[in-house]
């Protein structure tokens, strides 16, 4: 193993990941920067830590020098350290960070501060069943940022006042010349007076305070669809907040909540209902009239109909979201003991339970 030990320039475990190799980098990095650092040797030891760095950011140099030991220099043959060996292109750079993204993966320049795509937006509603059923068109109301009525979203207070930036003369990139371990490098930033757009606004609007947007309250419609569930959501193109310097408008998305039903049990496309039937109907049969969700609907009750027995009603559930036909709609009956009985259906039952001993219970 070579006599230089990367983990401990670095400070960490050979055990650490690459993430608290970057971290332990960086913070070395900028305690040991010769433009900023006051420490003694500031130089040497901030070429130590680039080193240390090029091997260990890099899988493949840190497996071969975890394996053979092997160190920068034999890496390049014996030829030493040389910072063009990091790959960097020192006309360029954008400054420490970009030295700091070269090891790790990062890129070079920042972007630049363009057009932005507003946000998008939800907005939660319930509807009942019946509403579901048949589809609606509902009306909401959502606060949003838009472009700024006054500025139309250039954040100036006119157009005279959006002038070239004095400090990038309309590039958005600034060059500087700094002394490093390596030699006098000059390195590209993004402009921070027009944060890389080449444009400056002299006097901004006062209804947006240069933001092109202002805060407002719109009402859209949205059409919420036959057989509608519970979570389903619907995507409103362009109607979110809007986008920054121009840039497109986000979504508005709808999301649909069901409410309890009184009646009726939703199971996907399927409703259920439970419904009484007097104990002449189960017994002799009968022609109930029963709920559904577009009005009332006739069942035919068979001769000797157990409580519990449940009908299918075709296609009288909620339409299919995604295609055509509708669920059905099962009616589970039971029957309804009377509380109250005249004198001539006592007799009457006393009469039937009389007749039915004769003839047995099972007959």
């Amino acid at each position: 193993m070579s006599d230089k030990d990367y983990y401990k320039t670095l400070g960490v475990d050979k055990t650490a990941t690459k993430e608290e190799v970057k971290k332990a980098y960086k913070t070395l990095a900028k305690k040991y920067h010769p433009d900023i650092s006051q420490e003694e040797n500031a130089s040497d030891k901030f070429k130590e830590i680039n080193e240390a760095a090029a091997i260990l950011g890099d899988d493949e140099k840190r497996s071969q020098y975890d394996q053979y030991g092997k160190t920068y220099d034999q890496f390049k043959g014996g030829q030493g350290f040389d910072a063009n060996d990091f790959g960097f292109n020192f006309n360029n750079m954008g400054g420490f960070e970009d030295i700091f993204d070269t090891f790790f993966g990062g890129g070079g320049r920042r972007k630049r501060g363009g057009p932005k795509r507003g946000s998008d937006l939800r907005y939660d509603i319930e509807i009942p069943l019946e509403e579901a059923f048949t589809g609606v068109t509902k009306t909401i109301t959502i606060p949003r940022l838009e472009k700024c009525s006054k500025c139309h979203g250039s954040g100036a207070k006119s157009e005279s006042d959006i002038v070239t930036c004095p400090d990038c003369n309309g590039a958005g990139q600034v060059k500087r010349v700094q002394r490093t371990p390596f030699g006098m490098i000059q390195t590209q930033t993004t402009c921070g007076k027009c944060q890389g757009t080449g444009k400056y606004i002299k006097d901004e609007c006062e209804v947006c305070d240069g933001t092109g947007l202002e805060k407002k309250t719109r009402n859209i419609d949205i059409k919420i669809p036959k057989g509608a569930e519970e979570g389903t959501n619907i995507r409103a193109s362009e109607q979110g907040e809007a986008g920054e310097k121009g840039g497109p408008s986000g979504d508005l998305y709808i999301v649909i909540h069901l409410k309890e039903h009184e009646v009726f049990e939703r199971e996907g496309d399927e409703v259920n209902i439970r419904v009484p039937i007097s104990f002449e109907s189960a017994v002799l049969g009968d022609e109930i009239e029963v709920p559904t969700l577009d009005g009332k609907a006739m069942l035919k009750i068979p001769t000797g109909t157990d409580s519990g027995t449940v009908f299918r009603m075709k296609g009288k559930g909620l339409p299919h979201l995604h295609g055509m036909g509708a669920g059905s709609e099962f009616v589970e009956v039971y029957i309804e003991v009377p509380k109250k009985l005249s004198k001539k259906q006592k007799e009457l039952l006393k009469a039937f339970s009389k007749e039915k001993k004769k003839k047995g219970l099972f007959k």
